[in-house]
């Protein structure tokens, strides 16, 4: 151990480099950031994953994970229209419908929901998973009815187990 090291040892920090003041500190000219390019110029910086430019690895690897589409709803969709092939006082849902072949079911799908599209004069009882308001008015009009099919029913938004209320972020006072 020599003197200079040992002054050394009370020191906090080390010298700064005092970058871009002449030939002889070693560090002038370029300033040590070689020549030319991005990383000679001022403001440049790498961001989180940068590569060079290569195609980066985030990038580079398939997405997997979580996607809502597997939960959404797919329904079989007929028209009210569609109903006039059927005999008056029947009973028309998803299987009368598929054996009468207006449709065909959709992928997936174990719904069944009616639109109100077109005119309907039979007398029908619609067993449906999802009926429209203009296809109901059009089917009672016509002296029918409709049965909706009693699903896997979904507690309601902002409501716990236990049955209380819970406020949403958005409506949560600011503190």
């Amino acid at each position: 151990m020599n003197l200079a090291e040992a002054k050394a040892l009370g020191l906090k920090y080390p010298d700064r480099k005092r970058i871009g003041r002449g030939i002889g500190s070693g560090l002038g000219k370029t300033s040590g950031r070689g020549h030319k390019g991005a990383k000679s110029r001022s403001g440049w910086s790498r961001r989180l994953g940068w590569e060079g430019g290569q195609m980066p690895l985030f990038r580079r690897l398939p997405k997997v994970g979580f996607n809502n589409k597997i939960f959404k709803k797919v329904y079989t969709v007929v028209n009210v229209s569609d109903l006039e092939g059927f005999d008056n006082n029947s009973v028309v849902d998803l299987a009368a419908i598929l054996q009468k072949g207006i449709t065909s079911k959709e992928k997936q799908s174990t719904l069944f929901k009616v639109l109100g599209d077109g005119a309907l004069t039979r007398k029908l009882t619609v067993k449906a998973d999802a009926v429209t308001a203009s296809a109901r008015a059009k089917i009672e009009q016509a002296g029918g009815s409709v049965e909706l099919i009693a699903g896997r029913v979904a507690r309601p938004k902002f409501v716990r187990k236990d049955g209380t209320k819970s406020t949403p972020k958005s409506q949560k006072p600011a503190r």
